[in-house]
Order: C-alpha cells, then sequence, then structure tokens
C-alpha cells in the first residue's frame, strides 16, 4: 500500500513537472525612459551652415535643453517549441505634438518582432526584426543609449555546444517591387550577411566575426549598381585575477555606399582594467583607426553601439566623421562605488590617425566623461557630464570648449 502510494506520488509529481515544463509562459513589461540634456556641443559635426547639420558648438551659437522619451510595451511568449517576442515603441520629445493635435509624430513602430524557433537540441532560427548585439558592441550593436535604438530585418540560425556557439545571419531589405532600394543614408544597407563563432579556453574569451553589407544606391529612383563591402576580425577577452584585457581587430575591404573603395582599412584596440579594490576599477586603452588616404576610404564601425566609444559626446563615427582622417583615441578611467551611487571618470586625447586635408595625426582635441548612477526601489537613476576641449577650433568654427549634461529615469516594470 506504501509502495502504491508513493508509486502514485511520484507519477503524480512527475506529471506536474512535465506539464509545467510544457505549458506557454507569458510576460508582459514596460519602460519609460525619460532623458533631459542640455547640448553645447554634443555630436557637433563639421559641416557646420548646411541644412542638418548641429550647430550646437558653433562659434557663436547657444547650447539648448532637450527632453526625449522612450516609452515602450514588451511582451514575450514561450512554448518548448519557440519564443515569440513583440516590442511596442515610441519615441517623441517633449512639446514635438501640440496641444489636441489630431496628428501623432509618427515615432510610434514595431521596435522588435521576432521568433526563435528550436530547431534541435542546441540550434535554433531567430527571424525578424531584432537586435543584433555581440562582444564589445563595436561593429555590431543593439545601440540601447539611443531612444529609438537599432534592429535589423534578418533571419539567424545559432547554433551552440559547450562554450562554443555559431551564428549565421542574413537580410535582404527591400521595397514594394525590389527594383530598387538606396542606402544613401549612412547606416542603411540592402543586404546583410555576417558569421560569428565564440569560444571560451580557460580564461580567455575569443570571437571572429565576417561580415558583408551591399549597398545600393540611386538618386532618381531608377536600378543601382550594387557595392559590397566586407568586414572581418576578432575580439577577445583574456582574465588574470583582477587584471582584464580586451582587444579588437577589424579590417574592411570593397566599397563603401556610393561606391567609394576601401583597401586593408583597419580597427585596432586594446583595453585594461584593473580591479584594484571590490569597488574601483581603473581602466587604460587605445584605439586606432584608420582614416581617408589616397589609396582607399576610411574605416567604418558600421553597426555598433559607437556612443560607448570614443568618448560619450559623440564626436567621432555617431552620423559623423564617416569618411574623414580616422583617429587616435587613447583613454583613461576609473570607476567606483560610493554610498550606493556608481561613479566614472573617463578621458580621452583624440588625433587624427592618417595623412588628410595636407595634414597628418593633427590634433582633434580631448574631452572628460562623468557618469554617476543610482538604483532605487523599482527605478534607476542615471545622469553625466561631458566637457570637450577643442583643438580645431578654427578648421570646424566650433567654440574653444563644449560640453553637454544630462539625466535620465529609467522605470520598467514587469505586469506580468
Amino acid at each position: 500500500m506504501k509502495l502504491t502510494k508513493s508509486l502514485l506520488a511520484a507519477t503524480f509529481a512527475f506529471a506536474t513537472i512535465a506539464n509545467a515544463q510544457e505549458a506557454p509562459k507569458f510576460s508582459l513589461s514596460g519602460e519609460f525612459r525619460p532623458r533631459t540634456e542640455w547640448r553645447d556641443g554634443f555630436n557637433y559635426k563639421s559641416g557646420i551652415g548646411t541644412v542638418g547639420t548641429n550647430n550646437a558648438g558653433l562659434e557663436g551659437s547657444t547650447g539648448y535643453i532637450r527632453t526625449d522619451v522612450r516609452a515602450a510595451l514588451k511582451a514575450t511568449y514561450t512554448t518548448d517549441s519557440y519564443t515569440l517576442f513583440t516590442s511596442f515603441q515610441e519615441v517623441f520629445v517633449l512639446g514635438d505634438r501640440t496641444q489636441i493635435d489630431e496628428t501623432s509624430n509618427g515615432n510610434f513602430r514595431v521596435q522588435e518582432a521576432w521568433a526563435d524557433i528550436k530547431l534541435g537540441k542546441y540550434s535554433s532560427l531567430k527571424i525578424g526584426r531584432q537586435p543584433l548585439s555581440y562582444d564589445d558592441q563595436r561593429i555590431l550593436g543593439g545601440l540601447g543609449w539611443a531612444q529609438q535604438a537599432r534592429t535589423h530585418d534578418v533571419g539567424v540560425f545559432k547554433y551552440k555546444k559547450e562554450g562554443y556557439s555559431l551564428d549565421l545571419g542574413f537580410g535582404h531589405n527591400s521595397t514594394g517591387t525590389d527594383a530598387f532600394y538606396t542606402s544613401a543614408k549612412l547606416f542603411s544597407y540592402k543586404n546583410i550577411a555576417f558569421a560569428r563563432a565564440n569560444k571560451t579556453y580557460g580564461n580567455l574569451n575569443i570571437s571572429a566575426l565576417v561580415l558583408n553589407n551591399t549597398f545600393e544606391v540611386s538618386t532618381d529612383g531608377t536600378d543601382a549598381p550594387n557595392y559590397d563591402l566586407l568586414t572581418a576580425g576578432i575580439h577577445a577577452d583574456l582574465k588574470l585575477d583582477a587584471l582584464t584585457l580586451s582587444a579588437n581587430g577589424y579590417i574592411q575591404d570593397g566599397n563603401r555606399a556610393g561606391g567609394a573603395d576601401v583597401k586593408s582599412a583597419f580597427l585596432a584596440s586594446i583595453l585594461a582594467k584593473y580591479n584594484a579594490t571590490e569597488k574601483t576599477t581603473y581602466g587604460l586603452g587605445y584605439e586606432v583607426i584608420s582614416g581617408k588616404t589616397s589609396e582607399s576610404a576610411a574605416f567604418f564601425p558600421l553597426y555598433g553601439t559607437n556612443h560607448a566609444f570614443n568618448g560619450f559626446m559623440d564626436r567621432f563615427y555617431v552620423g559623423n566623421n564617416a569618411n574623414n582622417g580616422g583617429l587616435k583615441d587613447l583613454q583613461a578611467s576609473v570607476a567606483t562605488k560610493l554610498a550606493g551611487f556608481g561613479l566614472t571618470l573617463t578621458g580621452h586625447y583624440f588625433k587624427e590617425h592618417t595623412e588628410f586635408d595636407g595634414l597628418e595625426d593633427k590634433d582633434l582635441g580631448s574631452e572628460l566623461d562623468f557618469t554617476i548612477a543610482k538604483g532605487f526601489k523599482g527605478y534607476k537613476v542615471v545622469a553625466g557630464y561631458s566637457q570637450y576641449f577643442e583643438a580645431n577650433k578654427t578648421a570646424l568654427n566650433a567654440k574653444d570648449t563644449q560640453n553637454w549634461a544630462w539625466v535620465m529615469l529609467i522605470i520598467a516594470p514587469k505586469f506580468l
């Protein structure tokens, strides 16, 4: 009798566990992220005086205050055979819609919509609108800092087993007729294809990426020639007790959008971080990005989270500096925790890398970035201040010093 009861109890428990594993799961979350900024040189562009350029930072201009908001609703549905995710989002600037206006600002959109379908024990296929974020996000990143973030319309085959992973992705952008798709905008492309492999060897984590982009550009809407740009390289992280070393090495070859020849353009970087105590970390890094020469167009880091590199004021490779004289970036940082606050101070010194406009290794200036973060019950507040010291004032018609200050509230509730 006792044995029968035990068997019945075990069977019931097993069935309960099995049903729980098979039962679909649904979650619903949201995000409310307003950010107020003082801009007086943030993302300053050298093409001053032309329509669409950023004049804040121009000699004689005045700074301004801007508040934008990310408001999102996210839903996840998970079964044993697939996961479905959708995210609806609007990014708006305070004041971009007048009172009782019947129209929207046009920024409401399906931010993400993808399904991750299990193909086997170690493989799956993720298809739809999704972020591509790998390693330190130098070449492919989600760009979470930007309120609109970055997504790609792609399919990605994923394989992962015993510390090894392989992602194979492809995406094709088209119009209704597919006769022509403009790649005139800086970060757009007609096709994307990539392979990314990752493996951990003890304290060493290493990734290899091969990425090909096809661009099609036309000014009159007719069919245009395609240009292909190949980007390939590695990212590595090595942990040695309190010291962590991170390195990037990438090359580009082919043609940029519009047909500019790219021959062995490159990006190389190394970053060392030392955990001096449980609360304090020091960093020292150096990055070189090749610029425009008589033989080649410049290297461009494409679809990475570029805000995280080369200074928070976005003076380089954030819709600017696309085919200029390259960059040398020497940086030093300290991060610590004090009374529940996370504090980080980073300094950058910038120079050009290659000859451009008859000048070589031109001094581009320096920058100081300070951030402070504090978590509270149910929300987080992050703020920062950056100052840029201009060394190319005459050429850019820029102020001697430019600054940027910001404060951001992050609330991400879990509804279900």
